[in-house]
C-alpha cells in the first residue's frame, strides 16, 4: 500500500500527460459519456423537481385527511361499477358525524371548476368554487389572511357569503378593501367575509388555489346552476399514525349507513393523499425507466469508444510500456496507469456533462420545475468513473501483460 501511494502521483502524471498529448482525441472520446451524463442528470433533476412540485401542489390534500367519495380517485376496471353507485348524501354525512368519535374535523363539500365572478365592470373566472361548512377550514387547510371563515350560522341559514382567494381580490379589488363588499357569482350577489392566505398553484400548476371561492353548502346549491355536483365528505383525523384504524372505522360505518350487504363490495371510496403519491411514483417510474435505458445506451456507446481508444493508446505506447517494465515497473503499476487514464477521461466527460446540464436544467425550469441535489452530481461522477474503469480494464490488462522484450522491439 505504501509503495502504491508513492507511485500514484507518477502514474497520474503519466496518464494526464498522455491525454494532453492527444487533446482532440480525448475530447471526442468522451462525447458518449458527456451525452449520457447530460441525459441522466437532466432527467434526474426534472424528476426530482417535478416530485417536489407535485408534493407541494397536493399539500392541500392533508396527509391526515380521508376523503369519502362516490368514486376512487384512480378508478380501475369497469367504470360502470362506479358510475352506477348511489351518490353520497348530506344525510349520510350527518349520520357518519354522529357515529364517528375519533376525528378532529369533518366537512361535507361540493365543488366545481370555474365560475364567473363579477364586480361592477370587472370580471374574473374562479378556478375552483367550494360549497362546504365551517369545518372545511381544518380539513382543507385554508386560513383567512383577512376577515373570517364560515361559521355555524352562515352554514345553517345558507347565507350568501363567501371567502375568496388572493387572485380574485387582485382582479376585482386592486386598491380597495374587499371585506364586506359584494361580488356576483353567476349573477347572484355574495358578500365577501374573508380573503384566503396566498397558496400558489395546485396539482402541478393545473390551476391556481388563489382563484378559489368558498361558500356555505346550501348557498352553493343555490348559486351554482348544476345541482348535481356530487357530495364528498372530508375527515381530518389529526394523527397520521391513526389513519389506518380510522379508515377501517369509516368503512364499517359507511357500509352500515349505506346498507351495503355483507357479501357485497363497498359502494363508496375512501381516498387519501398517499394514493396521489403512489400513482405519481408509478407514472414517473415508467418515465425514469425509459430515461435509464436511453442513458445506458449512451454510456454503452461511450464505453465502447473509450475501450477502442484505449486499445489504440496501448498499441501506440507499446515501446513506452516496454521501457517502463525494463526499468522495474510492476504489472499492477501498468494496469493502474491505463485504468487511471480511462477513469480520468470518463470523469472529465462527466464534469463537462454536468457543466452542460446545469444551465440546461435552468432553461427547462422555465417550463417545468427542476432541482439538482448534490447526490445527483456525486452519482453522475461515480457512474463516469465506473464506466471508465470497466471500459478501460481490458486495454489496461493487455498493456500490463505485454512482454518487455517484445515491447522494446515494437516499431
Amino acid at each position: 500500500m505504501k509503495k502504491f501511494l508513492i507511485e500514484f502521483p507518477e502514474i497520474l502524471f503519466i496518464a494526464l500527460r498522455a491525454m494532453r498529448a492527444n487533446k482532440l482525441r480525448s475530447v471526442l472520446t468522451t462525447l458518449g459519456i458527456i451525452i449520457g451524463i447530460v441525459a441522466v442528470t437532466t432527467m434526474s433533476t426534472a424528476i426530482v423537481g417535478l416530485r417536489e412540485a407535485f408534493i407541494s401542489s397536493i399539500s392541500s390534500f392533508g396527509s391526515d385527511v380521508l376523503y369519502v367519495d362516490k368514486f376512487p380517485w384512480f378508478a380501475m376496471g369497469n367504470w360502470n361499477q362506479y358510475r352506477n353507485r348511489k351518490d353520497i348524501t348530506f344525510e349520510q354525512y350527518e349520520k357518519l358525524r354522529s357515529i364517528l368519535k375519533n376525528y378532529e374535523a369533518m366537512a361535507p363539500s361540493k365543488s366545481t371548476f370555474g365560475a364567473g365572478v363579477k364586480r361592477k365592470d370587472k370580471s374574473v373566472q374562479a378556478t375552483l368554487v367550494f360549497g362546504t361548512t365551517e369545518d372545511y377550514q381544518k380539513t382543507g387547510n385554508v386560513n383567512p389572511a383577512e376577515g373570517r371563515f364560515l361559521n355555524d350560522l352562515d352554514v345553517k341559514s345558507g347565507r350568501r357569503v363567501c371567502i375568496v382567494g388572493k387572485d380574485i381580490v387582485d382582479e376585482l379589488f386592486p386598491r380597495e378593501n374587499p371585506l364586506n363588499q359584494y361580488i356576483k357569482i353567476n349573477n347572484v350577489p355574495m358578500q365577501v367575509i374573508g380573503v384566503l392566505e396566498k397558496q400558489g398553484s395546485g396539482m402541478m400548476g393545473a390551476f391556481s388555489l388563489d382563484g378559489q371561492v368558498i361558500m356555505p353548502l346550501k348557498t352553493f346549491e343555490t348559486v351554482i346552476s348544476n345541482r348535481h355536483q356530487r357530495l364528498r365528505i372530508d375527515i381530518k383525523i389529526g394523527d397520521v399514525s391513526k389513519l389506518a384504524d380510522a379508515k377501517e372505522e369509516i368503512i364499517s360505518a359507511m357500509r352500515v349507513i349505506r346498507k351495503v350487504p355483507l357479501n357485497k363490495p363497498d359502494d363508496f371510496a375512501i381516498n387519501q393523499q398517499e394514493a396521489l403519491k403512489d400513482m405519481y411514483d408509478k407514472t414517473i417510474g415508467i418515465v425514469a425507466l425509459a430515461g435509464i435505458v436511453i442513458t445506458a445506451l449512451s454510456l454503452f456507446v461511450g464505453a465502447i469508444g473509450i475501450m477502442n481508444i484505449m486499445f489504440v493508446s496501448v498499441t501506440e505506447r507499446t515501446r513506452e510500456i516496454g521501457i517502463r517494465k525494463a526499468i522495474g515497473a510492476k504489472t499492477w503499476s501498468i494496469l493502474f496507469q491505463f485504468l487511471t487514464e480511462a477513469a480520468i477521461l470518463c470523469i472529465m466527460g462527466g464534469i463537462i456533462g454536468l457543466i452542460i446540464s446545469f444551465p440546461l436544467s435552468l432553461v427547462i425550469n422555465q417550463f417545468l420545475p427542476t432541482a439538482m441535489p448534490l447526490d445527483i452530481v456525486f452519482i453522475s461522477l461515480l457512474i463516469s468513473a465506473l464506466v471508465g474503469v470497466i471500459s478501460g480494464f481490458l486495454p489496461a490488462w493487455k498493456a500490463s501483460k505485454l512482454n518487455p522484450v517484445d515491447s522494446l522491439r515494437y516499431e
